[in-house]
């Protein structure tokens, strides 16, 4: 099976050719954000508040970051189980967030909302998270930063080996 290329920001082109189960990397720039952001974001949502990231178009890495070593970029870097963002994912779907990477299943109204704002679920390959970390090139924490770990990172990443576990169709991997 061959992997195909991918870079950020993903385009609507991308995401209409990614089928369940291809194997994929992406080069660019994604955030990384967990439960606690995403809590944070969807609050600043109902209050009106702007956002402290755009998230029109973005990637979204469901991870916290161990800290890095000297001489490290960053340290390890691994999916966190996606369940955990559900709650809060189709509210931010609906704003126009893409692409999601974490590890295992998702609720029917994330899948739903994919389906709907013509978006993806990707996977990581939980286990590897020091592989990944290998991937990763720069870091900079944008937005809340008093969450440590959980803060919201951009990271520039090269050649993050990725699955596609939903596509833009509704067609899971992960089922079966």
């Amino acid at each position: 099976m061959s992997t195909k290329n991918i870079t950020t920001p993903i385009t609507d082109e991308d995401i209409k050719s990614l089928k369940a189960g291809e194997m994929i990397t992406i080069t660019g720039e994604i955030y990384t954000a967990r439960d606690a952001a995403h809590k944070r974001l969807c609050e600043m949502i109902e209050k009106g508040e702007k956002l402290p990231i755009d998230i029109k178009g973005k990637t979204v890495f469901y991870a916290g970051p161990c800290p890095s070593k000297p001489n490290e970029v960053i340290g390890s870097v691994g999916p966190t189980t996606s369940t955990r963002m559900d709650a809060y994912s189709p509210k931010l779907i609906e704003l126009g967030l893409k692409v999601m990477i974490g590890k295992g299943r998702r609720s029917e109204s994330v899948i739903g909302q994919i389906i709907k704002h013509k978006g993806l679920y990707l996977i990581a390959i939980g286990g590897a998270a020091a592989i990944t970390a290998k991937c990763v090139k720069s870091v900079e924490i944008v937005a809340f930063e008093d969450l440590g770990t959980e803060a919201i990172r951009k990271l520039y990443v090269e050649n993050m080996p990725l699955i596609v576990a939903i596509d833009s169709n509704g067609n899971n991997s992960l089922v079966g």
